[in-house]
């Protein structure tokens, strides 16, 4: 009986742990979608901005690849590399 009890326990337990887990991945997942749209967000108003005039201060083009950078590390898509490539080939002014 009590080896019942023991496999029981540990099933339990098992599941309790597993569902913490589960928990937690979720939670990640909304909070990394959050920031990788927070990023995209802060990139696309920067290029919109500086768009006709294609040139952009030399403390936003810096933010704006470091933020760059960190969207693709969050799993970021094509789209703003499209968008970088051009931000890129932009005049960088001081």
């Amino acid at each position: 009986m009590s080896q019942i009890m023991t496999a029981a326990g540990i099933v339990t337990g098992t599941a309790a742990a597993a569902a913490v887990v589960w928990s937690m991945l979720c939670w990640a997942r909304r909070i990394t979608a959050g920031a990788r749209c927070q990023l995209r967000s802060d990139m696309l108003r920067t290029y919109y901005h500086h768009r006709e005039s294609e040139t952009i201060r030399q403390y936003e083009y810096e933010n704006f690849v470091m933020a760059y950078e960190a969207y693709r590390a969050l799993g970021g898509n094509s789209f703003m590399e499209k968008i970088y490539d051009e931000v890129r080939t932009w005049e960088v002014v001081t």
